[in-house]
């Protein structure tokens, strides 16, 4: 996979195996690469700035995109300097964030962007109309995935991308937010990171 990877390119991997890889344990790398054919990407949860740019170029290299989720890398600051030296040494296809600064800054110098929304109640939607409208980011991650329906209400107010996750347990309930408009899911659960075999019985 080249270096950089442009927002239209990631959309066709996301449209096209739908799940995403939530990577909590570094344990579950070796698991995440088994699947890389099952997957649109990683999104990196774990590890701290000195080992965070040696599982980055370990999923590039399989050619998976992966982003980093900010706060929940250690010792990665979130302020200017520390993005510019995201974006120039570690360089991962892009970050995933719930600080709308944090996301406009990152769109600055190239990275794509994915926002986190947690829906707790109703002003919910109003917040992430809201954030939307300022931010703009390259997709939209909801959590928690089981309310389906609440992606539907946000579909109608944007076009951007939505992937959710969260409180995912079985395959019937990533087939139910697909099924309600979600682009992908993402899940810390390997076994929900590819499509289950359909398996033939020959009679």
């Amino acid at each position: 996979m080249k270096d950089v990877m442009s927002k239209d390119e990631f959309y066709r991997v996301l449209a096209k195996h739908r799940r995403i890889a939530s990577i909590k344990d570094p344990r579950h790398i070796e698991r995440a690469l088994k699947q890389r054919n099952q997957l649109s990407g990683i999104f990196l949860l774990t590890g701290h700035i000195g080992v965070v740019k040696g599982y980055v170029n370990v999923f590039k290299e399989h050619g998976l995109p992966v982003f980093l989720h900010l706060e929940k890398i250690g010792g990665l600051s979130t302020d200017h300097y520390g993005l510019d030296y995201l974006a120039k040494s570690i360089r991962p296809s892009g970050v995933i964030s719930t600080k709308t600064n944090v996301i406009k800054n990152a769109k600055k110098m190239g990275l794509l962007t994915v926002q986190r929304f947690f829906l707790v109640d109703s002003e919910g939607l109003d917040n992430i109309a809201n954030n939307l409208a300022q931010t703009e980011p390259d997709i939209i991650e909801l959590m928690p995935a089981r309310i389906p329906d609440m992606i539907c209400k946000v579909k109608s107010f944007t076009s951007i991308p939505i992937i959710t996750g969260g409180l995912l347990y079985e395959e019937s309930h990533c087939e139910e937010c697909l099924s309600h408009g979600a682009t992908a899911i993402s899940s810390s659960r390997p076994e929900l990171w590819g499509k289950p075999e359909r398996i033939l019985i020959q009679i």
